[in-house]
């Protein structure tokens, strides 16, 4: 298949998706039928991540490779540094290479729960922008690879400045395109973009984006990954929090907003964090192509 980066000089805009692997049969059969109707949203590409520490990478792998097979359409899978050794990196890349599969996400990713104070050694990539480096030294231009990016900065890393000098690294390394991390305030994925064109960085940064369907969930999912909620979000959906229509209705509304600002201020393209479901992406993104 394709590798991502291609598609740029001929698509304005990509409108992508992101997928996990369910944990159980029934799911994985559910997950099916979601990347079924998906694919008739004709996406660009769709992601698929997996758990903390390499958990579910296999399953990953399947899902990304059913994509291409029976859909036609680009996908790519991602990658973690954690608890692989380079030797493990390459056995993973040459597998992935020998499926058809030719883009990657290249992350440092969590330590897994039963694992949490895992620290890399000796033959461990510590960092994403040394992953990235790896791939195109190694499998030079057989692999598309995308990275992520923080614009208000990661946990680790709240120095906006400096994490955008982090991000620039990756690029050096030999990343292709930015998918940035969900936010809800465009004005920090605009300074974000422009930080980073200071910086000689004129890649795509693909903003992240996830509907709003339940406001509680969102405020504990945010805690952990670091993205604000801003006052306008919590204005709007505290006091919906106990009707799940009325927030799911906003959310569309919200969103939609959201990306039709982004694209009017010069992004690339969206890329929805779907939680392997159809809706309300669907509605969104018809309503933001129309």
């Amino acid at each position: 298949m394709q590798r991502i980066r291609d598609l740029f000089p001929e698509k304005r805009h990509t409108y992508s998706f992101e997928l996990f692997p369910p944990k159980t049969d029934k799911g994985y059969f559910n997950l099916q039928n979601t990347i079924a109707e998906l694919s008739k949203l004709r996406p660009d590409f769709i992601s698929c991540t997996y758990g903390a520490g390499g958990g579910s990478r296999d399953k990953t792998f399947d899902i990304v490779e059913h994509i291409e097979q029976e859909h036609g359409i680009i996908a790519m899978a991602h990658l973690t540094c954690v608890l692989n050794t380079r030797e493990d990196i390459g056995n993973i890349l040459r597998d992935v290479h020998g499926r058809g599969i030719r883009n990657i996400l290249a992350l440092r990713g969590d330590p897994p729960a039963d694992n949490p104070d895992w620290q890399p050694g000796p033959d461990n990539f510590r960092y994403s922008s040394e992953l990235t480096g790896y791939i195109r030294q190694e499998f030079g231009d057989e692999f598309g690879i995308g990275v992520a990016g923080f614009p208000e900065g990661h946990l680790l890393c709240p120095d906006r400045e400096k994490d955008t000098d982090y991000l620039k690294m990756k690029i050096d390394a030999g990343a292709d395109f930015v998918i940035t991390q969900l936010f809800f305030n465009n004005q920090d994925y605009l300074d974000y973009v422009e930080r980073l064109s200071g910086r000689g960085v004129n890649n795509r940064v693909i903003p992240g984006i996830i509907p709003i369907t339940d406001y509680k969930a969102l405020i504990r999912f945010t805690g952990m990954c670091g993205a604000t909620v801003t006052d306008e979000v919590h204005k709007i959906f505290e006091p919906l929090q106990d009707d799940k229509d009325a927030t799911m209705k906003a959310g569309i509304d919200f969103c939609i907003k959201q990306c039709r600002d982004l694209l009017h201020h010069g992004a690339p393209g969206l890329h929805f964090y779907t939680l392997n479901k159809t809706s309300p992406t669907a509605e969104i993104l018809q309503a933001v192509r129309a």
